[in-house]
């Protein structure tokens, strides 16, 4: 497998994962409104290609915390086409992709998603940490938004409400 940075013209390839990974196009709308959204540079969008073909698309986008001189990043969303799932490729995009920012010097890094599956690649909680989300969350959904630290010392030094870029501000992104 090789895990490689997007380029410009891969714009139709990505949609064409995320449609495939979700059976619908609002994840790829949402990752084309990204990666065209100023406010959410600096990203980091990896394909993860097998024997040339693309079968996975992660992306990273800027947060903010106003509190706190940090540097901060999203991850939203992750894709893998469905007969490619359940063969670490997922894991390996959020590997490369963590990896990636940790030598640009990001501290942390958060997602909203399934804890189980983001636990087993060292995400955790956020809000125990006092970090909380662009959104109030339903309190059922509270364990799913998750951060890593990419830096030792930046939990528990930082608190508040994260600002993520104008492409994932929207209300319903954060309460379904």
């Amino acid at each position: 497998m090789i895990i490689r940075e997007t380029m410009d013209g891969d714009a139709d390839v990505i949609a064409r994962i995320h449609e495939t990974a979700f059976g619908q196009r609002d994840e790829a709308i949402l990752t084309a409104n990204l990666l065209d959204d100023p406010s959410a540079a600096p990203v980091l969008s990896l394909i993860a290609e097998l024997d040339g073909a693309p079968v996975g698309h992660v992306l990273f986008t800027k947060m903010t915390l106003p509190d706190g001189d940090i540097a901060v990043s999203c991850l939203a969303p992750l894709a893998v086409v469905p007969n490619f799932q359940k063969q670490g490729i997922g894991k390996a995009l959020i590997r490369r992709g963590l990896d990636d920012l940790a030598r640009r010097g990001t501290d942390l890094v958060f997602v909203l998603g399934d804890p189980t599956y983001y636990g087993r690649s060292g995400f955790e909680p956020a809000l125990p940490h006092g970090l909380e989300a662009p959104h109030p969350l339903p309190p059922q959904y509270a364990d799913a938004w998750m951060v890593q630290a990419l830096r030792d010392g930046v939990l528990g030094s930082v608190t508040g409400r994260l600002a993520c870029a104008d492409a994932l501000a929207k209300k319903e992104y954060w309460s379904a």
